[in-house]
């Protein structure tokens, strides 16, 4: 165990004078501003058009919209579903006189996952798991490493290890960042705010017999823990990616365009069935939450969880049987 901790403690210094945590700081010290103001303008832009600060007031009119574009005879049935659903949902909120929109800045951190959790949130995890193994390999470093009488599968749970901490630092900057400076604009209270949760979608209906209260800290809690496993299951695929190829730019592209591609599914394939197996088109775990319509039919929080533990294990065991026999000195 010793020998263990002293390898992780090594890896660990060097994510940290590779800067990776600098430039996750930096871009988000930079990204979080501009989603503050957008925040804001947006919520601006409703009160001039509604007229009024009465939230009743805007989600009656929100329900109006959403039922005009429901009479369009051009609207794709997935939408349609959608927004039928969708509409449940505000009608539910406004029955039951629960703001679904208070402003501050927990509600930012809460939404800041639920948008960033498909895509900016594995995207900054991958910043210190893609090339834990093949910049070392790149670099000539591994050999050194490797030439240690040091057991090859402690090498790489050492670096596994070292992974997980790095990514559960990133979760909480993530967290701590946004609070503090959308607090700026949006103000530091709302962490007892009443929200609902347990919406159950079955096909095109809403099923709310387990609709129930929590408050927005414990809605926050859920959120960032499915961010944290939705994080975890990206970067051991990435960690795996890391394994097999020798080239950390070829690995950061596949790992792109594999988040790219699921995002693009859940737009354009809900009729695929079959590409929900897909683990890139199962991250908005937070969707599930909130009672959103799943991108896929079939689809639900444990079929989701349970796809990412299998392709995250699946991957491991990749990783380690790759890196135990491989030749890595080529």
């Amino acid at each position: 165990m010793r020998e263990i901790r002293i390898l992780i403690w090594n890896e660990m210094e060097k994510i940290y004078r590779k800067r990776r945590f600098l430039v996750i700081f930096l871009i988000l010290l930079l990204l979080i501003p501009l989603f503050v103001y957008a925040q804001y303008k947006q919520n601006e832009t409703v009160l001039e058009r509604m007229g009024t600060k009465d939230w009743h007031l805007i989600l009656q009119q929100q329900i109006i919209d959403n039922q005009n574009r429901l009479n369009s005879s051009r609207l794709p049935d997935e939408w349609r579903s959608w927004l039928v659903i969708r509409n449940e949902q505000l009608q539910y909120y406004l029955d039951h006189d629960i703001n679904p929109n208070v402003q501050g800045g927990p509600a930012f951190v809460r939404s800041f996952m639920e948008n960033g959790i498909t895509l900016f949130i594995p995207l900054l995890v991958m910043i210190v798991s893609i090339d834990l193994v093949s910049g070392e390999r790149s670099e000539g470093t591994i050999k050194l490493l490797l030439t240690r009488p040091i057991r090859r599968w402690k090498v790489l749970l050492s670096k596994y290890i070292a992974m997980l901490l790095s990514l559960s630092l990133v979760i909480l900057m993530v967290a701590v960042l946004s609070y503090f400076i959308s607090g700026f604009i949006f103000g530091y209270s709302g962490w007892n705010t009443p929200l609902l949760t347990g919406f159950i979608v079955e096909k095109e209906s809403l099923n709310t017999t387990s609709v129930h209260l929590v408050s927005q800290w414990k809605y926050i809690l859920m959120a960032y823990g499915l961010g944290w496993f939705v994080s975890w299951a990206v970067a051991t695929i990435s960690f795996m990616v890391s394994v097999l190829l020798r080239n950390t730019a070829a690995a950061m592209g596949i790992m792109i365009a594999s988040l790219i591609a699921g995002n693009l599914l859940t737009n354009y394939a809900a009729s695929w069935k079959e590409a929900r197996y897909i683990f890139s088109v199962n991250l908005d775990l937070t969707s599930y939450l909130s009672g959103l319509m799943p991108p896929i039919e079939g689809m639900t929080p444990a079929f989701s969880m349970i796809t990412l533990t299998v392709w995250a294990v699946v991957s491991l065991f990749i990783s380690f049987a790759v890196f135990t026999r491989q030749d890595m000195f080529h």
